[in-house]
């Protein structure tokens, strides 16, 4: 483990662009005293009770934190119910007719589930649940596409105090098989197939194998969403259509009183090598954290539309589409398909038809977006949007520019948000009407949240400085444990500095004190001894004329121990030519240095991704190494990849 470079970041970081809060969002904002910051710092546990009085609880707490590094205990002694404060307290309220989750179907099929029809479908399959033999404390796995029927499953197990492991849809019937079994999960969830790209995604096939070898499943509950065209079997009392268990359940539910560090769900992070982490997220602290970062960096509105592009199968769809949003009253919307189908357009058409106000989506896309140019979304009107914001990866200065001058217009703020699995929620982010921007800057934690960036003894670097992020004190959100290993936990986050949080990221501190993230430490390229951040050599390229999208990797060289590999996606209309290889290198030799010059720049019309739209550089890294690929079911389009290695192999 070695520190990501220092060298010629300056190259990289733009550090005189700096976009101060407008007048207006500094009027209407809603957290938009600068002194908050300085108040948290002073007295955190004070801020965050204060912030938990937002909550409806059953039984106050007796104490905000107990601290025993690294186990925390927030708010103790107290009791409330999550789906008590995500449905069931908006409907009395006054909330019962206001929309709470807008659907959009990829053949274009549409449902608006209010709050008061979403408290009674939540009900009815709360009641199911318990029909099946679900009581509090157990276990229960979700495998479903984006349909509304996966935000009702969390929140009825939510409701029943039965702690959900959400599986992304995207997974193998054997990464199922082995979240399925770690949890010792008692039913699965699951849909007869979902609609990818036009074509149907067999779900319920998926199933099927997966459960060759899961003891524990006693049920199986199946959404009829595909219909004929899914053609599934259904094992005879095993499996039960999910429209006739909910048909004949009362529609009234008590809520369970729930301790607030009861656990809540379990969510496996989606490591590429050894066993997944079952990373457990509590009641209160959890919802805390997602109601709380959702209002305050979103600057969320009574009337707001809101969209976060992301699967509720990764933590960002857990946090930032079903608990924040429902627990603050937000109409929050949720979409099947992807970017591209049927046509380029599709999420600015979404954003257009349903009067969206604030947009959330990943660094990945935006680039997309970029090759794809701005005249798709100028076929659109964006003009109910008031704020946008970014999530999943590092965003390059030349991306968030495209971001703010074509989608936001240059009149909404952009948030830049860091955040993990572990944390459960934003921690470091602009608030709009406070933090002045910088184009690819995080910029600041927010108010509550303790981090510092550190060299290899753990001593904070100072402005100017690279190194280490780290969290340095607990906050509400936190993970508790690896779910079945704590030792796991504390060797995995807590080992490197005693009593401080190990992020795991690279991590720049510019002289204003802002924080560029630079990726995972384990990203970072050691080339003839240089340590260089392939996030580094990918901005260089980006930045050139020419360049979409660009993923680097390094590769094993028999001199300089790792050469650089680049995979590049051209602007539309770029001729992919050795010339421009050639000037691509030189390029990233002037913006960092000739010992950051690309061995191979390889040209490609996609770059692997997951329907998340994250690049999955794994398998870039298998590509050029010529080992056999690893699980790409995670794939958006898994052609993609094959075409990437018989290219490879003709080019290399």
């Amino acid at each position: 483990m070695s520190l990501p470079t220092d060298k010629n970041l300056s190259a990289l970081l733009d550090e005189r662009r700096t976009f101060p809060p407008s007048e207006e969002f500094k009027k209407q904002a809603n957290w938009n005293d600068p002194a908050i910051y300085e108040r948290a710092a002073k007295d955190p546990e004070g801020f965050w009770a204060a912030q938990a009085k937002s909550l409806d609880w059953f039984t106050p707490w007796e104490r905000v934190l107990e601290w025993n590094a690294p186990w925390a205990k927030w708010f103790v002694g107290g009791k409330l119910n999550v789906t008590d404060n995500c449905v069931d307290r908006h409907v009395r309220n006054g909330r019962r007719n206001k929309a709470a989750i807008i659907w959009e179907g990829e053949p274009g099929d549409t449902r608006v589930l209010t709050f008061g029809m979403l408290e009674r479908e939540v009900n009815r399959f709360a009641n199911a649940l318990k029909g099946l033999g679900v009581v509090k404390g157990d276990r229960v796995a979700i495998y479903m596409g984006m349909v509304p029927e996966l935000a009702i499953a969390m929140l009825a197990c939510a409701k029943i105090g039965a702690a959900h492991s959400v599986v992304f849809g995207g997974f193998s019937a054997e990464a199922l098989r082995e979240r399925i079994n770690d949890a010792k999960a008692k039913v699965l969830i699951t849909c007869d197939g979902a609609w990818r790209r036009g074509t149907v995604v067999a779900l319920k096939s998926a199933v099927d194998e997966a459960l060759k070898g899961t003891p524990t499943i006693e049920n199986v509950v199946v959404v009829q969403r595909i219909g004929k065209a899914a053609q599934i079997s259904m094992e005879p009392l095993r499996d039960h259509w999910w429209h006739e268990l909910v048909a004949g359940a009362s529609a009234e539910c008590a809520p369970e009183h729930m301790d607030a560090e009861d656990m809540l769900f379990i969510l496996y992070t989606s490591g590429t090598t050894g066993k997944p982490k079952g990373v457990v997220h509590t009641t209160a602290g959890y919802l805390l954290g997602a109601s709380t970062t959702h209002r305050y960096v979103f600057d969320i509105k009574e009337d707001d539309v809101y969209w976060c592009t992301a699967d509720i199968g990764w933590v960002t769809g857990h946090s930032y589409i079903v608990y924040g949003p429902l627990a603050n009253g937000t109409t929050t919307v949720m979409y099947e398909g992807t970017p591209d189908f049927p046509d380029r357009g599709r999420f600015w058409e979404i954003i257009d038809k349903y009067g969206v106000n604030i947009f959330y989506t990943a660094p990945t896309a935006i680039r997309t977006f970029m090759r794809w140019g701005e005249d798709w979304p100028a076929k659109y009107k964006l003009s109910s949007l008031r704020l946008i914001g970014t999530v999943g990866e590092p965003i390059n200065p030349e991306a968030w520019m495209w971001y703010h001058e074509n989608i936001g217009h240059k009149r909404c703020p952009i948030v830049d948000t860091w955040w993990q699995t572990e944390t459960g929620g934003i921690m470091i982010s602009p608030l709009p009407g406070i933090t002045a921007t910088k184009p690819g800057s995080a910029t600041r934690p927010l108010p509550g949240i303790a981090a510092e960036v550190v060299d290899l003894e753990g001593k904070p670097v100072g402005p100017g400085g690279g190194g280490y992020l780290v969290l340095t004190k607990p906050w509400p959100s936190m993970l508790r444990t690896v779910y079945g290993d704590p030792e796991r936990y504390v060797q995995n986050y807590w080992s490197r500095y005693p009593g401080i949080y190990f992020t795991g990221d690279g991590c720049k501190m510019d002289e204003d004190g802002y924080l560029w993230l630079l990726g995972r430490v384990d990203d970072v390229m050691n080339v003839s001894g240089h340590r260089i951040s392939t996030y580094e050599v990918e901005s260089a390229l980006v930045d050139h004329v020419s360049v979409a999208e660009a993923a680097v990797i390094g590769k094993t060289h028999e001199i300089k121990g790792q050469g650089i590999s680049a995979f590049v996606t051209l602007k539309e209309g770029i001729a992919a030519t050795d010339a421009l290889k050639d000037e691509l290198k030189n390029h990233v030799a002037m913006k960092i240095g000739s010992i950051a010059k690309p061995d191979d720049i390889f040209f490609s019309a996609e770059l692997p991704k997951t329907r998340s739209a994250k690049i999955m550089r794994r398998l870039l890294r298998d590509i050029a190494e010529g080992r056999v690929l690893g699980d790409t079911t995670t794939l958006a389009d898994p052609t993609v990849v094959a075409k990437l290695k018989d290219q490879y192999k003709d080019e290399g």
